[in-house]
């Protein structure tokens, strides 16, 4: 497999890269383990005027500041004091577009990923969400900042799975309620039919 390069992800618009990142394959090798599954679920946030972003107008603090970074480059944050949320940065650096990994299909490493979460059976919920994404990958805050053509989390090319615009979902965000009107923008982007995706209805 090919490793995504840094221009996948040094693109303007964040909404096209989260579309283009269904299907990638992400590899973890994390205390001697590796990870992989194929990326079935994004959100994108859009830097600056997005209420739902860390960086919305601007904000900039010890937690967000990854998002900063060069494109390319992981931004983790942790929710609700214990789920490990996946990031990619995308466009220029200090520009802090990013795309959330919502959900993947498990390819390898299942018996370490249903260790990390503590099921007893691989089923659909082992990767479905980010916090449970987080997880299976063996993914921790200490994470954040390490670029995606690293050897610690990549993104690969899928030359296997042809994604047409038809089997693309789209809909509002989720969890972002806060967001106020931003919360019903159509930022998130998914695989119709696949099982992994989070399980919510979808509108």
């Amino acid at each position: 497999m090919k490793k995504l390069p840094l221009a996948f992800y040094d693109r303007e618009d964040v909404q096209q890269v989260a579309r283009d990142l269904l299907g990638k394959i992400i590899v973890t090798h994390i205390d001697n383990v590796i990870c992989s599954g194929i990326i079935v679920e994004t959100e994108a946030y859009v830097a600056f005027t997005d209420k739902a972003s860390h960086a919305y107008m601007g904000r900039r603090t010890a937690r967000n500041e990854h998002m900063y970074s060069a494109p390319g480059t992981v931004y983790v944050y942790i929710c609700y004091g214990m789920h490990n949320m996946l990031n990619v940065v995308t466009n220029k650096k200090n520009i802090p577009d990013a795309v959330l990994i919502r959900a993947i299909e498990p390819l390898e490493g299942s018996s370490a990923m249903l260790a990390r979460t503590g099921k007893k059976l691989t089923d659909y919920s082992i990767t479905k969400g980010p916090g449970n994404v987080g997880k299976a990958l063996g993914i921790l805050k200490l994470h954040s900042g390490l670029l995606l053509t690293g050897k610690v989390i990549s993104i690969y090319e899928n030359t296997s799975a042809i994604i047409s615009p038809e089997s693309i979902g789209v809909s509002k965000r989720i969890g972002v309620e806060s967001a106020g009107r931003d919360s019903l923008l159509p930022y998130r982007f998914y695989l119709k039919g696949n099982k992994f995706v989070s399980a919510r209805p979808v509108k």
